[in-house]
């Protein structure tokens, strides 16, 4: 069982800054891909950007060049950088993780979420 610990949200003006981390633990052999998706209140989930190991990282267009996924590797952990926010990126933002374990089973696990809010 993998578990996804979010933290970093909170409110902030638009035009401001916040990085989120998200930190997996339990049995984990190899995570292959970390991500960030969001849910805003009434509306589907969505991807925000991913990042797979050793890979080239991808960007919803409504976020690219105003946020930046990293991982940490050695730490199991991913990060989003969130710079220039706007209000329309007010949502419950939600860490993703797939790979194996070290029995050889995949594993796909989400986060609980961490509300960011943008004002006007």
């Amino acid at each position: 069982q993998v578990q996804l610990v979010e933290s970093g949200g909170g409110l902030v003006q638009a035009g401001g800054s916040l990085r989120l981390s998200c930190a997996a633990s339990g049995n984990i052999f190899r995570i292959n891909v970390m991500g960030w998706y969001r849910q805003a209140p009434g509306m589907q989930r969505e991807l925000v950007a991913v990042v797979p190991r050793g890979g080239i990282t991808n960007y919803a267009v409504s976020v690219k060049g105003r946020f930046t996924i990293s991982r940490d590797s050695a730490k199991n952990t991913a990060y989003l950088q969130m710079d220039s926010l706007k209000p329309e990126d007010t949502a419950v933002y939600i860490c993703n993780a797939r790979g194996t374990t070290s029995m050889t089973e995949n594993f796909d696990s989400w986060g609980q979420g961490t509300q960011v809010t943008v004002s006007s």
